[in-house]
């Protein structure tokens, strides 16, 4: 099968305001090659279309190749965070202009947040936006027996609707015959691509997932390895069939999502290679709630002059002889925490406002205990490795510089966090780990540090309250 470099979509879907050629990538299990294939296929249609693409579940990684391959932000879709209709309202907002909506699935189509409901699943985003999935089947040692995988998802949920199936890690010509003779004789689905098994189809890989793209942006080997991914999803998938398999999806009104007042205050956010956490949404929602948003590096910058300040989650400990080497910025942010400056560090932005990062022995192959200090806002310090810790959050904030609310989040990390015992905590978790036996949300002056991943848009709320802190502490 071949790919399409330039495959036309009718005149009047072009045309059309009001809706998006629209589709999703999902998968049997996870590693069965979905966000390759996503990235592959996004840069692919963006050459001659304007791609808008999502991503199921929360996750930072996926969107930074997605939003390069196609040059428009990459969007976060969670049902567990995230209600319907804010699902939808987010889908209308990013797809204005565009043509073509991809959503990548996260893991398994229908894993999700428990085992009986389908919340937090991919599943969930196809029904409540209502497009077609394009199934990804890791193929490796199976022919017949992919039939039955295909049949079985298709059928487990008739509210799910599988429309084309992607067969990956395929071992040559007479495997692929009878595989894909299998699928479309049983399961009456056709089958759009069949990928041969190859390293060259593998993202680098780190200990909380794929290498950033901010990261390895500047590495020929990375470009060339993105490259050669597309080139083989050109060679191997029918772009023109995936088109014919996705649906016009009709968009709502525009809501209005991110419609605001004026800027009046302003929000450093830390943005570079150790801390590049963000969701998309986030940098269109701190204007409208009144905050013009300026980024820094930690690592390379000094403070800006600001009235808050956000630091994402990241790899701090991969750069901490540069976050150590920085004495203005770590003194600049322990000075303005002092003075009541709101700050908000999510996950690698809270390990950076502590003492110090200690990096066990062993950790990446050195033989003996590394550290580095940080900024000492937190008393206390943090310790890697530790258990890895990949969960859904949920609980509520008593009150600090997000105000007090319910939310739902995300946490992954794979360090530990030791604070004071004295130290005071505002969030309580319902589920998850947090910092200390569910405890999260550290606070010292106007600063919270947690290891909750917050979205933006399921807490606007906190998220505005905490610019009207800025707004007062001017």
């Amino acid at each position: 099968m071949s790919g399409s470099r330039a495959v036309p979509i009718s005149k009047s879907h072009e045309e059309s305001g009001n809706q998006v050629l629209a589709f999703m990538i999902g998968g049997d299990r996870s590693g069965c090659g979905k966000t390759s294939i996503t990235l592959a296929l996004g840069a692919l249609l963006a050459e001659n279309h304007k791609v808008q693409t999502f991503k199921a579940g929360m996750d930072y990684i996926d969107p930074s190749y997605l939003t390069a391959a196609t040059g428009r932000p990459c969007r976060n879709l969670d049902s567990f965070v995230m209600d319907a209709a804010q699902i939808r309202a987010i889908f209308a907002h990013a797809c204005k202009g565009a043509d073509i909506a991809i959503v990548e699935g996260v893991r398994g189509l229908y894993e999700g947040a428990d085992a009986i409901s389908d919340t937090g699943s991919s599943a969930s985003i196809a029904k409540i936006l209502g497009i077609p999935v394009v199934l990804v089947v890791n193929a490796a040692s199976i022919t017949r027996s992919a039939a039955a995988i295909v049949r079985g998802f298709a059928s487990f949920d008739p509210d799910v609707a599988i429309r084309a199936v992607i067969l990956n890690n395929v071992m040559g010509k007479r495997h692929a015959e009878k595989a894909v003779g299998a699928i479309e004789h049983f399961c009456e689905i056709p089958v759009i691509g069949t990928i041969p098994r190859s390293d060259e189809m593998v993202l680098t890989m780190r200990h909380l997932g794929l290498v950033p793209f901010l990261e390895g942006q500047g590495s020929g080997e990375f470009r060339k390895r993105i490259e050669g991914i597309t080139g083989r999803i050109r060679e191997h998938v029918s772009v023109g069939r995936l088109l014919s398999a996705a649906s016009a999806t009709p968009l709502p009104p525009d809501p209005r999502l991110f419609a605001g007042r004026e800027t009046d205050v302003t929000v450093a956010v830390a943005q570079d290679e150790a801390f590049n956490f963000y969701y998309s949404d986030l940098f269109d929602l701190l204007p409208a709630l009144g905050a013009g948003v300026v980024t820094f590096s930690p690592v390379h910058d000094r403070l800006p002059e600001t009235d808050g300040i956000i630091i994402g989650g990241g790899y701090p400990e991969l750069f901490l002889g540069q976050l150590e080497g920085n004495d203005p910025m770590r003194e600049a942010l322990a000075e303005v925490s002092r003075n009541g400056v709101p700050i908000y560090g999510e996950c690698g932005g809270l390990m950076y406002l502590t003492d110090r990062i200690v990096l066990g022995k062993g950790w990446q192959g050195e033989p003996d205990e590394q550290s580095g200090e940080m900024c000492g806002v937190f008393s206390g310090e943090t310790r890697m490795p530790a258990r890895r810790v990949v969960s859904y959050v949920e609980g509520s904030c008593t009150g600090g510089p997000l105000g007090e609310g319910c939310f739902r989040g995300h946490e992954f990390h794979y360090s530990d966090v030791r604070l004071a015992g004295d130290t005071r905590y505002v969030y309580r978790l319902t589920r998850g780990v947090g910092i200390s036996d569910s405890l999260d949300g550290a606070v010292v002056n106007e600063t919270l540090g947690s290891y909750t991943h917050l979205h933006p848009v399921s807490s606007r709320e906190m998220f505005s309250h905490f610019v009207e802190r800025c707004r007062k502490n001017r």
